[in-house]
């Protein structure tokens, strides 16, 4: 009778149960043989499994051994199956005494001399255990932290198969470690502060109003203007993280590999910024596995893309999906694989081709700025909530008065406002903040007086505003009801909601030839 060990697999960001069977097959030739749809470093693993098998001084088996990954049907890739293959085939052959084997999940790769290496995507395969009643789970050591953030379900790291041996034979662990109490995160110390920034009062404003709402953000100037320096200092004034948020942030940067060993949740949020020539598949995800893309590795903080309008016009349309469903959907022959991606858009670009406009330094025709700025698809531009202009200033003039704010003043508006929305949003499943609202929030929460409804009104009119920009009006109205501690929205909300879309009004000034 086969013996059967329990371990787990990913597919995109969640996991599924895969049960090991292990069996030998007498009369035939020695080896091991691994079924069920793996890839290439599932098929390595019965290399690992005889060298880690015999630095121990156990037997391999005589006759043919044969380990099976159900269901048969679905694709498994990667190294993590190997510690519970080696158990499975041990418990067959009798080599070893396992009790309650079953009551185990397994997951770690094992190195030749029988060390147990970390693996990504912990967290998710965690999770899917406790989901499908399992109570216990082996993993490695240097994944500990990150398995014990999943309640319910009593997690073991471990450094080699003989650790994971003795366990199952009830002798105690000759070594392991145990969960150490996290410091709260504070301000990230490597984040440059707002106090460096002067004369750019309106603009920071709208930087609070942003950061506050998770709304997303244009920076429209000319070159040397400030407007990497400033999206370079945002991460600073973001709130912490929610639990639910650190873990959905956490999930992600395991399945990518970019936890560090000993890590637990990732407590700060992601600040990501490609190159203008990143791949399509870069940005949004893909490859054979379907792996996430930046705009996932961004869930939960920012996404940064500076020159906007040298990213091709492929790659920027391809931003749509998850600029509007918070969620990136990529389909390969091996399936549909949906991965978050809630992040904040941040985004700076140059006026026009040789980025002086509207000053005297600047020779582009009104044909040739629309057409530069064209290459930003009109869908895109409806999708950015805040767009404006940055303006130049005189290095003099600002060189002795002081900045109109530091990053801990922002960051004290910020956070007064999302415990506001925190508060807001309690009973509502996956929205943490003002920019995730739905059209049945809208209505509910950004209700306008008479005076309000004129003025909107008017502005849409006069500019053509879609429905789709109406309600990011009001979800930024609702915002800045929130940075003033105001339960209704006001005149001045309206005003300052409309005062944010003014690219919209710099293009309606222009005509073409």
């Amino acid at each position: 009778m086969a013996t059967m060990v329990r371990s787990m697999a990913l597919e995109g960001i969640e996991g599924f149960p895969v049960e090991i069977e292990a069996a030998t097959i007498r009369g035939q030739q020695q080896m091991i043989s691994i079924i069920g749809l793996g890839d290439q470093a599932v098929k390595e693993a019965g290399e690992r499994i005889q060298a880690a098998i015999t630095s121990y001084g156990y037997d391999l088996p005589k006759d043919k051994t044969l380990i099976s990954l159900a269901p048969g049907n679905r694709r498994k890739r990667g190294s993590h199956y190997d510690l519970g293959m080696t158990l499975a085939l041990l418990a067959e052959t009798d080599q070893i005494a396992a009790r309650d084997i079953e009551k185990y999940v397994f997951i770690g790769e094992l190195s030749l001399d029988g060390r147990i290496r970390p693996c990504t995507g912990v967290l998710s395969m965690i999770t899917a255990a406790r989901q499908c009643g399992i109570t216990k789970a082996v993993v490695p050591a240097a994944n500990l932290k990150e398995a014990q953030k999943i309640s319910g379900i009593e997690a073991f790291g471990l450094y080699t198969l003989e650790d994971a041996v003795r366990l199952l034979e009830g002798r105690g662990i000759s070594a392991g470690i145990t969960e150490q109490g996290e410091k709260k995160a504070g301000p990230r110390r490597d984040i440059p502060d707002f106090s460096e920034v002067k004369g750019q009062r309106d603009l920071l404003d709208a930087v609070i109003l942003a950061a506050a709402g998770g709304h997303n953000l244009l920076m429209i100037g000319e070159p040397g203007c400030g407007k990497s320096m400033i999206a370079a200092r945002i991460p600073g004034i973001l709130p912490e993280m929610t639990e639910e948020e650190a873990l959905e942030v956490t999930k992600i940067q395991s399945i990518a590999g970019n936890l560090k060993p000993g890590e637990g949740l990732v407590r700060t949020r992601p600040f990501r910024a490609p190159h203008h020539n990143v791949s399509l598949n870069a940005l949004i995800g893909g490859g054979t596995y379907a792996q996430p893309g930046e705009v996932s590795l961004a869930h939960g903080g920012i996404l940064f893309l500076d020159e906007l309008a040298e990213f091709s016009r492929s790659t920027l349309d391809a931003l749509r999906q998850p600029l509007e469903n918070k969620e990136v959907t990529i389909s390969r022959v091996n399936g549909n694989h949906t991965y978050p991606a809630g992040f904040m858009f941040v985004a700076a670009m140059n006026p026009c081709p040789c980025g002086y406009y509207p000053g005297s330094r600047c020779r582009c025709s009104d044909y040739e700025v629309i057409h530069y700025r064209s290459k930003v698809s009109g869908p895109i531009m409806e999708r950015v909530d805040i767009q404006k202009w940055v303006r130049k200033v005189d290095y003099f003039d600002l060189s002795g008065k002081e900045a109109d704010y530091t990053s801990a003043q922002m960051r004290q508006l910020v956070e007064r406002a999302r415990k506001i929305q925190e508060e807001r949003f309690r009973d509502e499943e996956g929205v943490y903040c003002n920019a995730q609202m739905s059209v049945a929030h809208i209505q509910k929460y950004c209700a306008l007086d008479e005076e309000c409804t004129g003025i909107l009104k008017e502005q849409c009119e006069k500019y053509g505003y879609s429905a789709r920009v109406i309600h990011k009006l009001l979800r930024m109205a609702r915002t800045a009801a929130d940075v003033r501690g105001s339960r209704q929205i006001g005149k001045e909300d309206i005003i300052k909601a409309l005062g944010c879309r003014e690219l919209d009004k710099s293009n309606s000034k222009m005509y073409t030839v």
